[in-house]
């Protein structure tokens, strides 16, 4: 079958980057780019079930239809600016072999949140509130993307040094590129909000536009430390009275045998 793609072949990725990027550069086919594709939104949409399933079915199946959408506007966003920029500064690729370096990228992306998702259904399951799974959702997005936009540097490095169809000064303008999708991913996620939603809020499509990512982020870190100040201030409290309880049943056990005696 020499047009299909294994699934598995992402994770080849780490044995022998050369090889992949080599395939890259062969195959420019638009069935390659659509099982990319298909694969970017199966494996979100099964993340973005995972995440919903903290409040209700509903916004399992929600949560998981709006990272499809996020993933492909964000794509639909930036692509064109990245590609007419490459071709001004001397790229010799063709905007399918750019569209594929772009989606292999975004693959690896997913194929790591998902791997993500029996961690995040372990701390739903003992009990993980609210703010604590926002960030860590948050988290595992940073991380998985980082080692997506890698792999991309790495793909266009090759184009340039082994392949002398990519310019060098491309790979410095894709660096501020991928800061520009971060910054558009970021945006859309926060229109497409909620992805999870509190269990004490009813189910909601879509939030009225109020703050900012940067603002959610940091009041959820807030809400985190105060609620370990007041679990320990409860804990010293309840110490203190229990302290308090046996102090005053010892003086009245003593009373009590002063006056027997």
């Amino acid at each position: 079958m020499k047009n299909s793609i294994n699934l598995m072949e992402v994770f080849n990725i780490f044995q022998n980057k050369e090889s992949y990027f080599e395939e890259i550069n062969k195959k420019q086919s638009n069935r390659l780019i659509i099982k990319q594709i298909i694969t970017i939104c199966a494996f979100v949409f099964v993340y973005g079930l995972v995440m919903g399933s903290y409040h209700s079915f509903l916004q399992s199946i929600v949560a998981g239809i709006k990272l499809i959408v996020l993933f492909l506007s964000a794509i639909i966003i930036c692509f064109p600016s990245f590609f007419i920029i490459q071709q001004v500064l001397g790229s010799k690729m063709s905007m399918r072999q750019m569209l594929i370096i772009v989606l292999s990228g975004l693959v690896l992306t997913s194929v790591i949140i998902l791997s993500f998702a029996p961690i995040v259904i372990f701390f739903q399951l003992t009990g993980g509130n609210y703010h604590f799974l926002q960030l860590l959702h948050v988290a595992i997005f940073i991380f998985a993307g980082i080692f997506g936009l890698r792999l991309m540097v790495d793909a266009l490095k090759y184009a340039c040094e082994k392949k002398t169809i990519y310019p060098q000064i491309g790979v410095t303008v894709f660096k501020i590129w991928i800061i520009i999708l971060a910054f558009v991913g970021i945006q859309l996620s926060w229109n497409l909000r909620p992805f999870l939603c509190n269990k004490n809020e009813k189910f909601k499509m879509f939030r009225k536009y109020e703050g900012n990512f940067y603002t959610a982020v940091i009041y959820s870190v807030e809400h985190l430390i105060s609620n370990k100040d007041i679990q320990q201030q409860d804990t010293v409290k309840y110490s203190t009275h229990q302290t308090d309880t046996t102090d005053i049943k010892n003086d009245t056990t003593s009373i009590l045998y002063l006056i027997k005696k």
